[in-house]
């Protein structure tokens, strides 16, 4: 089981591409909801968008929704997760994320998965994708597809 933790959007295609990829890769996924404090006056509350996702996913017994307010990494191992996932929806998102990979390891020995929306989805500069290339990467996931009339 996976903990894929943050402001989930299920109406976004990056972050849906994420739970189906993690649940080919795991037995379960938890989609967690932050309940901040100082978002307590916006359009859903937390209670609102996990009542929503439950929704969506009401089909799919292998996808638990709860919400949390702790730090992330004690979220994950009290919900009873090997893992947090977390997707990177931009390279530019890439180096944060593994910075916060970094602190939830050395908080309580939690792994941080990322996993990239699928390449339709992700936003790229072209600066990062000439760096990328410069340091010899395969960039051809990053240019624009030929449609075919």
């Amino acid at each position: 089981m996976v903990f894929f933790a943050g402001t989930f959007n299920p109406f976004t295609a990056g972050h849906a591409s994420i739970v189906d990829r993690a649940l080919r890769q795991f037995d379960g996924v938890v989609i967690a909801i932050g309940a901040n404090a100082d978002k307590a006056d916006s359009m859903n509350s937390a209670q609102e968008r996990c009542r929503t996702i439950e929704a969506l996913y009401s089909n799919e017994p292998r996808v638990r929704v709860v919400v949390y307010t702790e730090l992330t990494a004690h979220a994950a191992a009290r919900n009873g997760c090997s893992a947090i996932v977390r997707g990177v929806r931009s390279v530019q998102d890439f180096e944060y994320e593994r910075n916060m990979a970094d602190v939830n390891r050395r908080l309580n020995g939690m792994e941080t998965i990322l996993l990239m929306t699928l390449p339709e989805l992700a936003c790229v500069s072209s600066s990062i994708v000439r760096e990328l290339d410069s340091y010899g990467c395969d960039i051809s996931q990053f240019m624009p597809r030929k449609h075919q009339d």
